[in-house]
């Protein structure tokens, strides 16, 4: 437990560190920047939904500044081909053999902007990279590093010209966060503290690399899930299932989010066990996406994450 104990602190005092790196760069949102290092973690991918103009690829920037490893983007387009994503081999007549250039996809942080701008045989070559951590190219799977991140952005109103994620790729984002307008007093604050040039990105600093992360997911593995505690998030994932409300429910690779999410979330406060807290804090990014509402809900005005509330309201907590 000594050696436990140990591994729980430098999670925390981590956690402490990069949140207050990303907290001087982006202004509220402290509930998104948690569950983005929470992700990063775990190995989670994640998908970040908004309006233009709210910080999303601000977020990420800052949070890759905060970390010791390779970053990319990728800016997603109708014409982009899988072969940009994951890279093409190319005839070099000097040797008469064929070399692998690698694509952007061959790095530890990956954004993906307006992932849903592109036709999906393109979504398919970052989501099976997602995935499986290889990607395969002539029939050779090649590895990508490790660890691998994806953070994919779209926009939630402009539908012309999109090509939506299906239910089974959507469910290969661990969680979908939804980003929206700051409050009154940190708009304030954004325009006061607004330079043309500096910005306070620039100035974040590098808190753990990427050997240190991998090392601090082992530590999070170590955390104490009671029995019931396990029944808890069993239970929810079920009970999206039988719904009457709900045409699809949560898939268990949902149950194994929500599981390694609340790990995480105990982590990061210094516990070495899961509270049912650390459960529902996690339970609406981790299911909102992967949950579909019948057609009569719908016309009800239902909403994914009031559905989702009122499920876990339903359900006894453990003591």
């Amino acid at each position: 437990m000594e050696i436990q104990t140990t591994g729980v602190n430098r999670i925390a005092e981590t956690t402490e560190r990069v949140l207050g790196q990303l907290k001087f760069a982006v202004l509220g949102s402290s509930l998104n920047l948690r569950l983005l290092w929470a992700n990063l973690l775990t190995g989670g991918h994640v998908l970040l939904e908004g309006v233009p103009g709210l910080g999303k690829t601000l977020m990420v920037r800052s949070l890759a500044k905060t970390v010791d490893a390779a970053f990319a983007r990728i800016q997603f387009t109708p014409d982009l081909m899988p072969a940009d994503v994951t890279g093409t081999k190319v005839y070099d007549p000097q040797s008469g053999r064929f070399s692998f250039k690698r694509g952007p996809v061959f790095t530890h942080l990956l954004l993906a902007d307006e992932i849903n701008r592109t036709p999906p045989k393109t979504q398919a070559a970052l989501l099976e990279a997602m995935e499986e951590g290889q990607v395969s190219i002539d029939g050779e799977s090649i590895p990508l590093p490790s660890p691998f991140f994806v953070v994919a952005t779209q926009n939630p109103l402009e539908y012309e010209g999109t090509y939506p994620l299906p239910e089974a790729q959507l469910d290969r984002f661990s969680v979908k966060l939804i980003v929206d307008y700051p409050g009154e007093e940190e708009e304030v604050a954004l325009l006061r503290e607004h330079r043309l040039s500096a910005g306070r990105e620039a100035r974040l600093e590098k808190v753990v690399g990427a050997e240190e992360l991998l090392a601090l997911r082992e530590e999070v593995d170590r955390i104490i899930v009671e029995e019931s505690v396990l029944r808890y998030i069993a239970s929810i994932i079920r009970n999206t299932r039988q719904d009457p409300r709900i045409a699809l429910g949560g898939s268990p690779r949902a149950g194994l989010s929500l599981l390694t999410l609340s790990r995480a979330l105990a982590a990061m406060d210094g516990r070495h066990f899961v509270t049912p807290d650390d459960v529902k804090t996690v339970v609406k990014p981790v299911l909102r996406h992967r949950i579909l509402l019948t057609p009569e809900a719908e016309l009800e005005g239902m909403k994914t994450d009031d559905v989702i509330e009122e499920i876990v309201r339903s359900i006894q907590v453990p003591r």
